[in-house]
């Protein structure tokens, strides 16, 4: 079963947080828009609406020293299965764990916050970090 959020539940804060924050974290975003965005953006679809809190995000996160590594589309899933209905793929780096918490809290992030609630009817996110060599 595939369970879509806008949002970590503090669970899933504590746990990102109780890993190493020495190093930098990617969050890996799968996205799926909604078809028609919320009311007063009822006209646009749910993508075009979450592309105004896209840029804006993107900005922010180069403002605390991250950046946008990739953002692209889903063509097809090849290998398991779940992912449906996803239609767009975005890796972010964030300098740090605590970073990535810190911009959610930040009021720039609550003003750009109703675009994605508008558009993005959910999405599955990841953390990730580069692995030790062995």
């Amino acid at each position: 079963m595939m369970t879509l959020a806008l949002y970590p539940t503090a669970d899933q804060i504590r746990a990102l947080l109780a890993e190493p924050d020495e190093q930098p974290v990617v969050m890996v975003n799968l996205l799926r828009f909604k078809e028609k965005a919320d009311p007063p953006d009822d006209k646009l679809s749910g993508e075009e609406v979450y592309r105004r809190y896209a840029d804006r995000m993107v900005t922010l996160v180069e403002s605390k020293g991250g950046r946008l590594i990739w953002a692209g589309r889903i063509d097809a899933q090849m290998i398991g299965t779940g992912g449906d209905g996803f239609q767009v793929i975005g890796l972010l780096e964030y300098p740090s764990r605590r970073s990535f918490v810190d911009i959610a809290a930040d009021p720039e992030f609550q003003a750009i916050s109703p675009y994605r609630e508008s558009g993005l009817e959910g999405q599955w996110l990841f953390a990730s970090t580069t692995e030790s060599p062995a």
